[in-house]
């Protein structure tokens, strides 16, 4: 169908209008088809006036179209008709709809002027790019790329990383604004989109403009423009794939012409880009697949339609639609491997193999494994990392040693291999199959033992608590005894299934008392514990989770012509693949609970939000245009209701034509059905958190599926009805978010204006955080200043406190000038913070006039413009962020290994 056009077809990916008479055959004769569709809408007409609708009615009520009176369709306007994009009107209209999407998606960009929500995230994802050191995310690369190379383009400096929200970005003059602007202009252009989507669909030009409003004054899939977050790059690829598809299906009675490929091919270069910004765009590489093989299974049906021409057919698509986006795919992770050559914190979730193209390096090991050999164990059951033990306790149970998995190069990983009765051979003997042993840790002496306590985390009754247990010359006991046991070994070596090899042989360890396995999975101990991932014992256990291998292997009386051997480091397809396994189970294991996560269910009634940011009594928090959310679930339930009434009626023999428009509007509204569910629906079966935020891709579709409801509705109606009605959809969608675009922008707002905008209970921004009335906003402003001006008095006072403490530290014999010296900097500093001199300087000084905040709850105003103190992660503790621990595990990993090193020294 060509924009403004409709027409027939039986091929259908999505569907066109056959008006009043069905053709008989599934292809038009190339030749014709365009004097017939131009023949159904005339947008061109002398008066300039576009009378496409009341054409059609006109036809609709006679019930007849004359489509064969090509008198006036002269070559050259048939030619001007086709093209897409140079429709005047629609041209003009939709320029004018993007300069107003400039004007909303970018007003006031700059503020807030700290990091709010996921910029924690995706802002510091921009910095490790530019470092270039290796980090790990469940998202593929692309959108992260975008806005890094926006931040490396407008100076961003790495050192800054985007701590927690509410970092100031002025200061360190972050390039922020240029980086949300590359977002909101992405925002821009799907609105045009959402336009020409609808129009060249066959749609009426009223039912257009409503897509295109509809989307632009949508509080949720602006706020989420705004920022430096991964969503707009998503819902544009989508969007633009979901019009380049429609265009390709305008050229079905030309097939492999020019524009029918570059269509197709377009096509598939967006189910490439969507797919590569997040795994969300799978959804429309499954939208457009099932589209495809409807198209391809009408093909079959056409007699006229040769089998070399079907599978012709076949291969372009296979080749567009699956081959390229894959290409493309593939491409971005190669472009994220060169950009992160180096070591990083995200090391410690791959294998050491990958890890040794990020600049690690690993000395080959001898094959055979000794008694009395330094080793390091891996568990190849997880990414957790080597078997590990520090001189810190269990705070449950025996509170004996703690022996966990720690995903970082260590040496309190290293353990020596014993007999079973602790003593190490003076010849070499080889460890075996079958072989009990001991494994005392290097650095404390202890050694590897498991009893009949329970572990600290899993309470099931199959686990039991390991630990390290013992001092340098102490025996041990039997609880320190382990069997080993090879599971698997190298094809390439088969000695390795009955003697112990390095890197050779996975093997378990058994517990010779508790018949238990040594067992380790996800579950992370808690500070005390450092995060690191629990080890257990277990019986029963899946055996996956209890494999382990040895890593690194040195013996000092180990022949030097001992066979050695060292991991392979993989080649792109295999960090590919890797990579992408540990981004789907780090994925799902983001499973812990989130203050604003939500379940799919509430999405289509929008029963709640994110808050996204928290500051100076304003407030920015993700919530939808009510109006536009309920009229589009409306369209949702009414199609499907529809749909499921026609059926119904066709198998008790009724034919509803609806005047030769059912197929038409079942399958166009089919096609944006479709794409609503498989945006919608999979996430049901994700146990993951999920947010809002997910919903937006299946809403624009939802979006587009009530404009098509709109048209059908009115299409029988007098222009003037339809504009009317337009205008009416319109101006309620405007003054909705207007009246709730304080939360989208972060505006100043009052308590009852607040108040009078929650729709729903369970809406849970604050609204007591507003104040009373927007005069307050300026008398806190002034005493913001003068405590601002208290704190820049306390900064000087600490800096003469400084001098007084170094001239008090001096030499006490010192002359009377220096104590003059003293007291004058007394006097100075009492001045200065407005005390007595002859009282001692209080510390928090400024302190004595805090913001008067009995009115507000917002925990950022209290304590936003007073010196930092010990507490000050409590500063906006209702504004976390998405991902939860996992996601953010290799920042914390940073962390943790700090305070390892500084507990063990």
């Amino acid at each position: 169908m060509r924009n403004g056009t409709s027409s027939a077809v039986d091929q259908t990916g999505i569907p066109v209008y056959r008006g009043a008479h069905p053709r008989t055959s599934s292809m038009d004769d190339a030749n014709s088809s365009q004097e017939h569709d131009s023949h159904h809408h005339n947008t061109n007409n002398s008066n300039g006036k576009n009378d496409d609708d009341t054409n059609d009615i006109k036809g609709f009520n006679k019930k007849k179209v004359d489509l064969n009176d090509h008198t006036s369709d002269h070559p050259s306007k048939r030619k001007r008709r086709s093209a897409h994009w140079y429709q005047s009107r629609d041209l003009q209209t939709a320029t004018a709809i993007t300069a107003l999407a400039l004007v909303v998606r970018l007003w006031a960009i700059g503020y807030p002027t700290s990091v709010v929500f996921d910029e924690v995230h995706f802002g510091g994802f921009a910095s490790k790019y530019i470092k270039g050191g290796f980090f790990m995310d469940v998202h593929p690369p692309l959108a992260k790329m975008l806005i890094a190379l926006t931040g490396w383009i407008f100076g961003l400096n790495p050192s800054f990383m985007f701590k927690e929200i509410g970092t100031d970005y002025l200061e360190p003059q972050v390039p922020y604004i240029p980086m949300r602007l590359m977002g909101a202009l992405m925002g821009v252009a799907v609105v045009p989109i959402a336009f020409y989507t609808v129009r060249n669909s066959g749609h009426s030009y009223h039912a257009s403009i409503l897509a295109a409003l509809l989307v632009l004054f949508e509080n949720s899939i602006t706020a989420q423009s705004r920022l430096i977050l991964l969503d707009s790059p998503l819902i544009l690829f989508t969007a633009f794939t979901a019009l380049a598809w429609t265009n390709f299906h305008n050229q079905r009675n030309n097939p492999f012409s020019d524009e029918w490929f570059v269509w197709l091919c377009l096509t598939g270069v967006g189910l490439g880009l969507a797919g590569s910004c997040k795994w969300v765009g799978l959804f429309i590489i499954a939208t457009i697949g099932c589209s495809t093989i409807k198209q391809l299974w009408d093909l079959l049906g056409d007699l006229r339609i040769t089998p070399r021409a079907w599978f012709n057919h076949f291969i372009a698509r296979a080749v567009f639609l699956i081959a390229l986006p894959i290409a493309i795919y593939m491409l971005m992770f190669e472009i994220h491997f060169l950009l992160l050559a180096k070591s990083g914190d995200g090391d410690g979730f791959m294998s050491a193999p990958f890890q040794m193209t990020l600049g690690h390096s690993l000395q080959e090991s001898p094959l055979s494994v000794a008694y009395g050999a330094r080793v390091t164990i891996r568990h190849q059951g997880t990414a957790g990392g080597y078997l590990h033990s520090h001189p810190s306790n269990y705070e449950t149970g025996s509170k004996q040693q703690q022996i966990t998995l720690y995903p970082h190069k260590d040496s309190n990983n290293e353990w020596i291999i014993q007999k079973r009765d602790g003593s190490i051979p003076e010849s070499l003997e080889y460890v075996a199959h079958g072989d009990h042993v001991r494994l005392m840790h290097i650095s404390t002496d202890k050694c590897l033992h498991s009893h009949d306590h329970k572990p600290p985390m899993t309470e099931d009754e199959n686990h039991f608590e390991v630990t390290g247990y013992g001092y340098k010359g102490f025996s041990g006991d039997a609880n320190d005894e382990w069997r080993v046991e090879i599971v698997e070994h190298d094809s390439s070596d088969p000695e390795g299934a009955t003697s112990l090899h390095t890197l050779r042989s996975k093997f378990k360890l058994v517990h010779t008392n508790m018949n238990c396995d040594l067992f380790s999975h996800s579950v992370k101990l808690p500070k005390w514990g450092f995060e690191q991932q629990e080890v257990t014992c277990m019986r029963s256990a899946v055996q996956s989770k209890t494999v382990w291998m040895i890593e690194s292997n040195d013996h000092a009386s180990y022949p030097e012509d001992a066979p050695k051997v060292n991991y392979k480091k993989p080649g792109f397809l295999g960090k590919f693949i890797e990579l992408n396994k540990v981004m789907w189970s780090t994925n799902a294991g983001l499973v812990e609970s989130h203050p604003y996560d939500s379940r799919p269910s509430s999405w289509p009634l929008l029963r709640r939000g994110i808050s996204f940011w928290g500051k100076e009594q304003k407030h920015i928090y993700l919530i939808g245009n009510w109006f536009t959310w309920g009229i589009s679930t409306a369209s949702i339930i009414l199609y499907a209701a529809i749909r499921g009434l026609l059926l119904i009626r066709d198998k008790r023999g009724f034919k509803d034509d609806l005047l030769g428009l059912r197929e038409y509007y079942e399958l166009t509204g089919g096609f944006f059905f479709m794409a609503w569910a498989f945006h919608y629906l999979p996430f049901f079966l994700m146990g993951r958190q999920l947010f809002l935020h997910h919903y937006l891709p299946a809403l624009y579709f939802a979006i587009l599926l009530l404009s098509v409801t709109f048209d059908l509705g009115l299409r029988f109606m007098p222009s003037r009805a339809r504009v009317v009605a337009l205008i009416l959809f319109a101006s309620a969608a405007i003054y909705v978010f207007r009246m709730m675009s304080p939360l989208t922008y972060g505006f100043e707002w009052t308590r009852s204006q607040c108040e009078a905008t929650k729709m729903q209970k369970s809406w849970d921004f604050d609204c007591n955080q507003y104040p009373e009335t927007l005069d307050q906003y300026v008398a806190n402003s002034a005493a913001s200043a003068s405590v601002s001006s208290a704190v820049e008095a306390h900064s000087s006072g600490s800096i003469l406190s400084d001098l007084t403490e170094r001239i008090l530290a001096g030499d006490e014999e010192g002359d009377k000038e220096e104590g003059e010296d003293v007291a004058g900097a007394k006097v100075v500093q009492g001045v200065v913070l407005g005390q007595d001199t002859d009282v001692g300087v209080e510390e928090n000084a400024s302190d004595a006039t805090p913001l008067d905040d009995s009115r507000v709850t917002d925990p950022a105003l209290a304590v936003e413009h007073l010196p930092k103190e010990d507490d000050d992660e409590d500063v906006e503790p209702s504004f976390e962020f998405e991902y939860g621990d996992e996601e953010t595990m290799h920042d914390d990993e940073e962390e943790h290994n700090g305070e390892e090193e500084e507990e063990e020294n």
